[in-house]
């Protein structure tokens, strides 16, 4: 049987793709974690989605940061073994976002989550996104990570994760998305 703990981490560090080990609360790690976090959510709004095209598009996204995340924990010497992240995929995120932006009606003011239990799951999934971006974004301007790619593909990301939910809600039948703002009788 295969051993499934290695007991390495019992002091609160961890490995990376290369030499060294680093605290488990390292900005790297917590950058690491909210990608994962967000990999996960976007499973569960896979798993809910109406939309096969929904269900397709949230796929190749998980995969995709399954190479974020790689290329996240790389060391600096092992970098260009693990860049991935390049403009062909930001670009395959802004065609998707293109597309669905015209077949959705863009709310004018801030939405309530929750119309749909696919759309609730986007919008949480969008959320991790933005907290896994604004990680990425510290480590680029710290200089640990070299790849602006990695940044421009979790912003972009998040406005599809926006735009999926009301594609999601939309197909669920639901036309008006609950606003923020409390209409006034």
């Amino acid at each position: 049987m295969p051993v499934l703990f290695t007991g390495q981490g019992d002091e609160g560090n961890t490995g990376l793709l290369g030499e060294g080990r680093i605290a488990k609360y390292d900005l790297r790690m917590e950058a690491i974690g909210a990608v994962d976090e967000a990999t996960a959510a976007l499973g569960i709004a896979r798993n809910h989605a109406r939309l096969p095209a929904t269900a397709e598009v949230l796929l190749h996204v998980q995969r995709d940061l399954y190479l974020l995340m790689a290329e996240t924990a790389a060391t600096p010497e092992n970098a260009a073994r693990f860049h991935a992240i390049d403009s062909g995929m930001v670009g395959w995120l802004e065609e998707r976002i293109e597309a669905i932006g015209q077949k959705v009606t863009l709310p004018k003011e801030f939405i309530v989550p929750g119309d749909t239990t696919p759309g609730a799951f986007l919008d949480l999934a969008r959320t991790i996104v933005r907290r896994a971006e604004r990680r990425v974004a510290e480590l680029l301007h710290r200089g640990d990570v070299q790849n602006p790619e990695m940044l421009r593909y979790l912003n972009r990301l998040s406005s599809l994760c926006f735009l999926l939910e009301l594609s999601e809600n939309a197909a669920a039948g639901v036309d008006q998305t609950t606003l923020a703002k409390k209409n006034k009788k």
